[in-house]
């Protein structure tokens, strides 16, 4: 199908970055309550980091000295993470260092995170099975420490101009975020649900934040790309899609190119205890 994304993916978290910043919920971390170290830097694990937005994002508005922990299977991915945050400083201008793990996140435990000030993710939880969720919440609750888990998608999106097929890719995209892949029977859009009860269950607090995307003509590229992979995935999921797919792909792809399409992707941000 010819919507499909082609972006690689560590070009697909470079686009996306900027529209994750401005939705991400700047009163969580103002809720955060910073423990006295001793002088010594403050430890926050950034679990999936990824190319390292969130500590980009994170750590100028957190004050003190900080040493972040960046967590990814990706190699590659921690590798440009690490060399991207070397230039950080907190929000009082204090250092920042990074260090990598080239790790299984869902296999962590307490003790692995164990002398953290704070445990952060972006854009992960839907990437999780319920055992996965489980096995994470256990970890972060056990270190004691405030858990950070931010822009985990909903499931819901809305596209202006309306047009018919909005709701059936809707449907089908996120049949397809639940999807089993390699045994492993992803949670999608109702990841947050089951973290937030999962923290509840073990006595500890969370908060949540809506954290939308809003995309305008401004955000034209990353509109389009989210368009390709949001209507390629659901294709994936139900083929029957394909056939009218390629007529709303044009008219949508259109819409983006003239600066007509309006996305708002809902996202909830999430801090357990602080």
């Amino acid at each position: 199908m010819s919507a499909e994304a082609t972006l690689p993916f560590a070009d697909w978290l470079r686009l996306r970055e900027p529209a994750d910043a401005d939705a991400r919920a700047e009163d969580l971390v103002e809720l955060l309550h910073h423990r006295p170290t001793g002088g010594a830097p403050a430890v926050i694990h950034d679990l999936g980091s990824g190319t390292g937005s969130m500590g980009r994002w994170l750590a100028a508005r957190l004050p003190g000295p900080q040493h972040w922990v960046l967590y990814d299977r990706d190699a590659d991915l921690l590798a440009r993470a690490a060399a991207q945050l070397a230039d950080a400083t907190a929000a009082d201008g204090a250092p920042v260092t990074v260090t990598t793990r080239h790790t299984d996140i869902t296999r962590l435990t307490g003790t692995d995170l164990a002398g953290g000030a704070l445990v952060t993710a972006s854009a992960l939880l839907d990437m999780l099975t319920a055992e996965e969720v489980e096995r994470l919440v256990t970890a972060c609750a056990g270190a004691g420490c405030p858990t950070l888990f931010a822009i985990s998608v909903t499931g819901r999106v809305r596209l202006t101009p309306v047009d018919p097929l909005d709701a059936e890719v809707e449907a089908a995209f996120n049949d397809h975020q639940r999807r089993t892949v390699d045994g492993r029977r992803l949670l999608g859009p109702d990841a947050v649900a089951a973290t937030v009860a999962a923290f509840t269950r073990r006595g500890v607090r969370v908060r949540e934040r809506p954290t939308p995307w809003r995309l305008g003509p401004q955000q034209a590229e990353l509109a389009a790309e989210w368009f390709r992979g949001w209507l390629g995935a659901a294709c994936e999921q139900r083929p029957e899609l394909a056939g009218p797919a390629d007529a709303y792909a044009r008219r949508r792809l259109a819409d983006a190119a003239a600066g007509r399409l309006g996305v708002l992707v809902e996202h909830r941000d999430l801090l357990a205890g602080g």
